[in-house]
């Protein structure tokens, strides 16, 4: 059959089952019907209000709907690229609803009866079955839903598996038509993405079971997590970033308590290496949406991690995702029914990324309250893991001064003092709260590491972050009488927030300070620490360090001081020194143990001791203060 029949015949099939008024289902995605949609395009003109419903638009209905209006009106539960330019000029119609309710929309609603449903299958097998192939997801219940089912048969749409079956006895109308299925592959590369996947990759545990939007960022995020085991994946949108996990060896899916061994999808959207990898591969199934989104399956996945994008978030923890003001952007999508299922699921991430700034750069995506007219589609009750280009934080059970002085803290450095004006100013934080001084633009997680101590103490390693004020308060009244006169040279009995916070906000060159904390991110505390102030006259660091009781004799102040003398080395700084009590025989023998020739001086019981960096000692001498 040649292509000006195919037409013609599925043209005067359309013209003999359209009235005026009707409401058409068109498949959506990648997986959209371009043959039968070509040919509705060619009748619309002659009909009045139709009504056609969509997911998402990424094939042939026009974004111009101009010449439509009047004859068509679409209604989109997701809005793409395709459809922004109507939604947002009134000419159609967005749904703000969450995926997983859909289906009880369409079944039960009967303002949502659909009179026909156009959509794209596989050849049929001998058993009389076609596959939805890459575009399951709400089109299935669409079509169950449907008075009239017209399908185009494409030997290009891949057999899936899992729950993508259509028995011929459902289907009214067929037409044979091959044709390249629509691709979308993201090939831009971007610093700011990558940073942050850098970022997101040690949050994700080996055995965790990956949710991702679509874009840039949760892409890079996938490929960050190649050097992973054994993750499983169950997600609304299988990508081609999927697919190079999956490469890696990744992904087995045996730790899932669901679905073991199974990648699990509602759709999928990439490029054509990507069709050919789900066709008839019994490692993938696609699933309709009242499973995939089903919040009940999903919070069974222990370690679920869920990585959505957002638009703008306020300093309470509001996320908007789906809209620019008034001006709608996406959709709800997955995206609350993931981020409730994850928060719940046993060992669970839910986990928000977003670059810093607008892509001119003029505008915050941190915000002291959202643009007028955002729309709220995630509440700050379920956010757990925030991240930008400039860190992570973390805020499921913070207060709101906490998540303003993390979310302040990962805010593009042009903004930090605005956004604590204004957080002052509504009472967020304290009157006297300050901005860290900032000389390097980003937070050096250059020197976040680990280190295992006896007999089997893996500490995370990293500087000490603004949002650390309260776990150093505790670490310093936990300390022991004898180890607090040690360090500050002084019976200090109090540790406010006015002189606590000057040790979190540093700039990083002139002042540093590295932590050794245990646990996750959230429920960290502080096992030890080690800071310097560079004194600019000499050009030589003043250091000290203190390590908590139950952490002592298993080497964490050496480690801590070696590694802070490295940190001084780089930074040009010519060498250290320390005022230290006689008593404290532990810190004089750490300075002597760096490798260096030390100076030293006593004065009313107190030693001034120095070393250079470009003074090598021969040997290690411990004995001298014996």
């Amino acid at each position: 059959m040649n292509e000006h029949k195919e037409d013609r015949q599925s043209i005067e099939l359309l013209r003999k089952i359209l009235r005026n008024g009707q409401r058409i289902y068109i498949g959506s995605g990648c997986g959209e019907p371009q043959h039968l949609v070509r040919c509705l395009l060619t009748v619309l003109p002659e009909y009045r209000d139709i009504e056609i419903v969509q997911n998402l638009s990424l094939g042939l209905l026009p974004q111009d709907w101009k010449p439509l209006e009047g004859h068509a009106r679409l209604k989109t539960f997701y809005v793409g690229p395709k459809t922004r330019e109507a939604v947002n000029e009134g000419m159609a119609d967005y749904i703000p609803v969450y995926y997983s309710t859909v289906p009880r929309l369409f079944k039960e609603d009967p303002l949502w009866k659909f009179d026909i449903a156009l959509v794209e299958l596989s050849p049929p097998d001998e058993h009389g079955f076609y596959s939805m192939g890459i575009s399951v997801g709400m089109d299935k219940c669409a079509v169950e839903c449907a008075n009239i089912v017209f399908a185009q048969i494409n030997r290009e749409m891949p057999r899936t598996l899992g729950d993508s079956f259509l028995h011929t006895s459902r289907i009214h109308y067929r037409v044979e038509h091959d044709e390249p299925l629509h691709e979308m592959i993201f090939r831009e590369r971007s610093a700011v993405a990558e940073r942050i996947a850098r970022y997101i990759s040690p949050l994700i545990e080996d055995g965790s079971t990956i949710q991702t939007g679509v874009g840039r960022i949760p892409n890079w995020v996938l490929i960050y997590l190649e050097g992973k085991k054994d993750l499983g994946i169950h997600t609304v949108v299988l990508t081609d970033a999927h697919l190079h996990l999956i490469d890696s060896g990744a992904v087995t899916g045996l730790k899932k308590t669901v679905n073991q061994g199974k990648i699990v999808a509602s759709f999928c959207m990439g490029s054509k290496r990507l069709y050919d990898f789900v066709n008839n591969n019994p490692e993938v199934e696609i699933y309709p949406t009242e499973y995939v989104h089903s919040r009940n399956l999903i919070r069974q996945q222990h370690r679920m991690v869920t990585v959505n994008s957002a638009l703008e978030i306020d300093l309470s923890g509001q996320i908007c995702a789906e809209s620019m003001g008034h001006k709608v952007y996406s959709g709800i999508g997955g995206y609350v029914d993931f981020m409730h299922a994850a928060s719940s699921a046993k060992g669970g991430k839910t986990i928000i990324v977003l670059p810093s700034t607008t892509s001119d750069g003029r505008k915050s995506r941190i915000v002291s309250h959202l643009t007028n007219g955002a729309g709220v589609v995630c509440p700050r009750s379920t956010v757990s893991y925030v991240a930008t280009e400039f860190g992570v934080a973390y805020l499921h059970g913070k207060t709101i001064r906490e998540r303003a002085l993390a979310l302040i803290n990962i805010a593009h450095p042009r903004f930090r003092e605005q956004l604590m004006a204004e957080a002052k100013n509504i009472h967020y934080v304290y009157e006297d709260q300050i901005v860290p001084p900032i000389y390097e633009p980003l937070y050096p997680g250059q020197w976040e590491t680990r280190q295992v101590f006896p007999p089997n103490e893996n500490l995370h390693i990293r500087p000490v972050k603004p949002t650390d004020e309260r776990r150093l308060q505790e670490f310093f009244y936990n300390l022991p009488f004898e180890d607090i006169y040690f360090r500050f040279l002084s019976a200090m009995k109090a540790f406010p927030h006015r002189n606590i916070q000057a040790m979190c906000n540093l700039d990083y060159e002139h002042e540093m300070s590295v932590i050794a904390v245990t646990g996750e991110m959230g429920a960290e505390k502080i096992a030890g620490i080690a800071r310097y102030i560079l004194d600019q006259k000499t050009n030589l660091a003043e250091i000290d360090v203190a390590v908590g009781s139950q952490w002592q004799h298993k080497g964490i102040g050496s480690f801590l001081v070696h590694y802070i003398s490295e940190i001084a080395k780089t930074k040009g700084i010519s060498g250290l020194m320390a005022y230290v009590l006689a008593a404290n025989r532990a810190m004089l023998a750490l300075f002597h143990c760096l490798g260096y020739l030390v100076h030293s001086k006593l004065e009313d019981g107190i030693y001034e001791v120095s070393l250079r960096f470009d003074e090598p000692a021969p040997a290690c001498r411990i004995s001298e203060y014996k």
